[in-house]
């Protein structure tokens, strides 16, 4: 069975950062490339519901949508 997550890449001076949406706990994922980040948290995703099941997929899912914005605030 294949399940679909949002994931937030986030690129860095020293690599990627990968993280998902919807699951419940602390997975990080990172690389390199964007490629290596995103099959780093691929596998991270897999391990983390491997060891403490799928009741750590949020239900109902949430999140429909992902964005990023930014904003100017003054400070």
């Amino acid at each position: 069975m294949t399940k679909q997550f949002k994931i937030i890449v986030e690129k860095h001076a020293d690599g990627y950062v990968a993280y998902p949406l919807g699951l419940k706990g602390a997975i990080i994922g990172e690389g390199d490339t964007y490629e290596e980040a995103l099959a780093d948290i691929k596998s991270a995703i897999a391990f983390h519901i491997e060891t403490f099941g799928p009741e750590v997929i949020e239900q109902p899912p949430g999140i429909l949508e992902a964005f990023i914005a930014e904003a100017g605030v003054a400070i």
